[in-house]
């Protein structure tokens, strides 16, 4: 499986899609703005490019010829996706240390980026991983249709968070006021999100792996 993963990424992953989480991480230097859009990058950009150049390669029937099985295939293919998930939400975290010392007064009407921030951005992936890595492996093939759902239920998800956390002032409180001191809440929040990430992850998988073995490669 390392060497398919491998494979993956230095032939199905263009160079750039590397440096992108770098360059849209930029974003979040621009104080008080609306953080959530900058990982939302990755599926708006990175993720339909990276299927359309696996599919223009061919990769499913090239990589169907290799010694491999077909689950396999699709934990090599999973893993890229969360790998460069990690690089988008993990370098955006590090730019958000420097805006949160570099305006430490200003007024945030969004979520500011304290690290239950992050909680909710691992949630949001996790909810697009459920949904587009099942639909897609129906055919492992078509994305189109999969990549409209998973996106619209993760960014319904966002616009419905940060609606609360404007309109409600306890929520508000927990990632924009007190409770933002409060590290104890804060990493309970983020720990809450990656374990939610990585349980959707795994079950988008599995499920993944049963609908690919009924697919039958030309």
């Amino acid at each position: 499986m390392y060497n398919l993963l491998i494979k993956d990424l230095k032939l199905g992953v263009n160079p750039l899609f590397f440096v992108f989480p770098f360059l849209m991480g930029a974003l979040m230097l621009i104080p008080g703005w609306l953080y959530m859009i900058v990982v939302m990058y990755f599926f708006w950009v990175s993720a339909p490019n990276l299927f359309a150049q696996f599919r223009g390669a061919n990769d499913l029937l090239f990589t169907s010829m290799m010694p491999v099985t077909k689950k396999d295939i699709v934990k090599a293919r999973v893993s890229v996706f969360v790998i460069l998930e990690l690089m988008h939400i993990v370098i955006a975290m590090i730019y958000g240390l420097f805006t949160i010392h570099l305006y430490p007064n200003v007024t945030y009407h969004f979520f500011a980026p304290y690290m239950g921030f992050w909680g909710l951005c691992f949630v949001m992936f996790a909810i697009y991983n459920i949904i587009l890595i099942p639909m897609f492996y129906k055919t492992a093939y078509k994305y189109g249709a999969a990549q409209l759902v998973s996106i619209a239920a993760a960014m319904l998800f966002a616009g419905v968070a940060q609606w609360v956390g404007i309109e409600n002032s306890y929520v508000s409180d927990i990632f924009n006021g007190s409770g933002a001191d409060n590290t104890t809440l804060q990493i309970s929040i983020l720990i809450a999100g990656i374990v939610i990430f990585a349980a959707f992850t795994m079950i988008a998988y599995r499920i993944g792996v049963k609908r690919f073995l009924k697919v039958e490669i030309l």
